[in-house]
């Protein structure tokens, strides 16, 4: 038996989403503030276990709550509420008798809504308008007989501010599965069975199904001694030691250590402790260079474990010689990753042996959220601790068989993502839909089982190679290779400096795979935009197998021509016009041996057909609010003048862009280092320069990467971004980044409101 859906409403960011958790580990990842905390807290809020308020309501509800107050007709009071689903097996009937909707109930799927509504909602309004017309009598009135000011409360939303307990209850209810979809969204006019009149209440039903723990993330670890946490790691092994191991009280060995000496009292808390620092040494700790834990005690039996007469968590130096006395050192002197790390695994532990602590009556299902265990552990660390989590909360014996540890992790750390896969993941992704902040969370699980095992495939590996961060960005760049990766940055500080202000993540894709993160992309609904090479190759001969009519000028130069530093294979004559081989982008038979521009947008074979694309053929536009937004960008016709040329070209790669918008720049004897300059260039015409120019990029002495790290030398401020990727950044910017003015005109959002949102 697990937890298999959660159905929230009207709860925060989430207004109306579901989410399909795993039977083991389900992960939350999406962008900043987009609700994945929320989750668990809607969890503490409807198992009774903390209290709501005003701002826990969706915040296009406010309004509506206004409204009620004021008597606007037909407004009423919203509500919040939470359908949990639970998988059962054959052996579980009898723990869900009482969420059975009737004999006819057949299949594996129960549930039960928990929904906090009005108590009363006439009475809530008169309430309301008893204080409210109070306070309007008690302020002084002015000459017109108006008040000298509004008192609060002013509206409903004030007044359920400070009394919405008061106000509204929690009560459950009884959900038949058939009467919902494969979505879980009910039937038009259903209205679920309350679970009223039995022997146990609502609330007592769902908490002997569902135990349910937190792991907060580790917010407050600090070396220094006046900015540790609240507990330190002393002081939670001594809480761990003192609920579920071996009492003092209970182990006769241990009253006769206590007696004796301090060397029997400490090989008494090593032994109850062993179990502890095995399942650490199954993450990697200490591993390679890092001491060895040693629980120690301060030999005062009125304090034992407490932490107040001396550390009892020491670090024992050197390697483990049998000595039992090896020199140590206290808690705090390790680092502040392997704090974390034994921390958390101390708690997991003692959370899931007060679970099975649970003599009578125990709830099957345990689950635990843990909130971003990435902090202060590095990339080695996280995926061992992500990898092993599961190891740690094991059941034993016939527990297996009829319990249930469920965990789920929020998370930003890439590498958490890294080794687990698509499967676990759940993605919070903010909707666009309004202005009013509201999320929605998508399976990757669906898009695992739907999308072609070979896409599939690839895109799981490259995550796995590139700890891509897509699911935390509010937009994305799929680039060509390592030059715009490393050049990309300071473009975007050149020609759109507002994207820097958002969370943004360049993707190194190349254009022969970047087709392949289409699926990806339009599941995420992500805006992105796509900055590749237009890649011209001769295209096929003509029907009669004649060469092409007009071949592209001076195509070899002679050895004369070359520069003393070019690389051998230049100066020579360019190879036979042989179909797709790599050829000068006005060559007037090019086409384009990109996929991602053949296969996604703008879908042209030929050069001229992509130069003649128009702007609406090279965005993918969205038709509903969640599909992604997508634009492509590659090199097109753009005026260059060399002495007293003027033409309108092309490059076929950024490297040969750049050249050609930076041609005097370019061919300055100081920028060698970009290695594009040509020898006696000045005594060339335009068209044979930017073919040198093109032999030389094309050239395998040319290095992609040693441009790239020559021009980030040069002063950023000297030389102009190509105008294919600042038209693309210029779109980008405008979809994703908030204008400056706008920034500026915005008031302050209320704390309330902020808390809301």
């Amino acid at each position: 038996m697990y937890l298999s859906k959660l159905a929230i409403r009207n709860f925060r960011k989430l207004q109306n989403v579901v989410i399909d958790l795993a039977s083991d580990i389900s992960i939350f990842v999406g962008a900043n503030n987009s609700g994945k905390t929320s989750v668990g807290h809607a969890l503490q809020l409807f198992t009774g276990n903390s209290r709501f308020n005003i701002y826990d309501f969706s915040a296009e509800l406010w309004p509506d709550i206004v409204a009620f107050g004021e008597g606007a007709e037909g407004a009423c009071l919203p509500t919040m509420e939470v359908d949990v689903w639970f998988e059962i097996g054959p052996d579980d009937v009898h723990r869900v008798i009482d969420l059975l909707p009737s004999l006819a109930w057949e299949g594996t799927l129960v549930g039960m809504r928990i929904a906090y509504l009005p108590s009363d909602a006439a009475a809530t309004h008169a309430r309301y308008a008893e204080v409210r017309h109070r306070v309007l009598d008690a302020v002084a009135k002015g000459e017109d007989g108006t008040p000298v000011f509004d008192p609060s409360p002013r509206n409903l939303r004030e007044f359920l501010r400070d009394r919405l307990h008061d106000e509204y209850e929690l009560r459950y209810f009884v959900l038949d599965p058939a009467r919902f979809d494969a979505n879980m969204v009910s039937e038009d006019g259903y209205d679920p069975v309350p679970l009223s009149g039995r022997d146990r209440s609502g609330r007592e039903i769902l908490n002997d199904l569902l135990y349910i723990d937190f792991l907060n993330a580790q917010r407050h670890l600090s070396d220094s001694p006046g900015g540790s946490r609240a507990e330190d790691l002393s002081r939670v092994l001594s809480r761990f030691y003192g609920r579920n191991l071996e009492q003092k009280g209970e182990d006769t060995e241990a009253l006769r250590a206590l007696a004796a000496s301090e060397v029997s009292l400490n090989e008494h808390l090593e032994r109850v402790f062993e179990p502890t620092l095995k399942s650490l040494a199954r993450l990697g700790y200490p591993g390679v260079s890092n001491p060895r834990m040693m629980i120690r005690s301060a030999l005062d039996p009125a304090q034992l474990m407490s932490g107040r007469d001396g550390a009892v968590v020491h670090y024992a130096l050197g390697t483990d010689d049998g000595n039992p006395n090896p020199p140590t050192l206290p808690d705090r002197y390790n680092g502040l990753g392997f704090k974390n790390l034994i921390f958390m695994v101390v708690e997991l532990l003692d959370l899931h042996a007060q679970w099975l602590a649970i003599e009578e009556n125990r709830p099957p299902i345990h689950l635990i959220f843990i909130e971003e265990p990435e902090a202060h552990l590095h990339a080695q660390l996280q995926q061992a601790f992500i990898r092993k989590v599961m190891d740690i909360l094991a059941l034993k014996g016939e527990d297996r068989t009829h319990y249930t540890s469920q965990v789920v992790v929020t998370t930003h750390s890439t590498h958490i993502l890294y080794e687990r896969g698509f499967r676990p993941i759940r993605y919070f992704r903010r909707s666009r839909a309004q202005n009013l902040p509201t999320s929605e969370v998508l399976n990757l699980s669906v898009f695992y089982e739907n999308t072609d095992p070979d896409i599939r495939s690839f895109l799981e590996r490259y995550l796995k190679l590139a700890h891509c961060d897509l699911f935390f960005a509010d937009g994305a760049v799929l680039v060509e290779g390592n030059v715009e990766r490393l050049l990309l940055p300071q473009m975007i500080a050149n020609a759109a400096p507002r994207l820097q202000s958002t969370y943004l993540t360049i993707l190194e894709i190349g254009g022969a795979f970047g087709y392949r993160f289409k699926t990806l992309i339009d599941f995420l609904g992500l805006t992105t935009l796509i900055i590749t090479d237009l890649d011209s190759v001769f295209g096929p001969l003509e029907q009669n197998g004649d060469e092409a009519a007009e071949p592209a000028a001076a195509l070899a130069a002679g050895a004369e021509d070359m520069d003393e530093d070019e690389g051998e294979g230049e100066g020579v004559p360019m190879a036979a016009e042989k179909p797709g081989k790599a050829c000068i982008a006005g060559h007037p038979r090019a086409g384009t041996s990109n996929q991602t521009l053949l296969q996604w947008l703008p879908k042209c074979g030929t050069v001229a057909a992509l130069w003649e694309a128009t702007a609406e053929q090279k965005i993918q536009a969205r038709t509903n609010d969640s599909d992604a937004l997508v634009r492509v960008a590659y090199q097109c016709r753009t005026d260059v003048t060399w002495g007293r040329d003027t033409l309108a070209l092309a490059g076929r790669t950024l490297e040969e862009a750049f050249a050609l918008e930076n041609l005097e720049w370019c061919q300055d004897k100081d920028r060698r280092s970009l290695q594009l300059r040509i020898a006696k260039a000045d005594e060339k015409s335009l068209i044979t320069l930017a073919e040198r120019i093109h032999k030389r990029v094309q050239a395998q002495s040319f290095s992609k990467t040693d441009f790239a790290l020559a021009l980030l030398a040069e002063d950023p401020n000297s030389w102009s971004v190509p105008t294919y990727i600042v038209e693309g950044l210029s779109w980008l910017e405008a979809e994703i980044a908030p204008r400056e003015e706008a920034v500026h005109e915005e008031a302050p959002a209320a704390a309330g409101d902020e808390a809301a949102a």
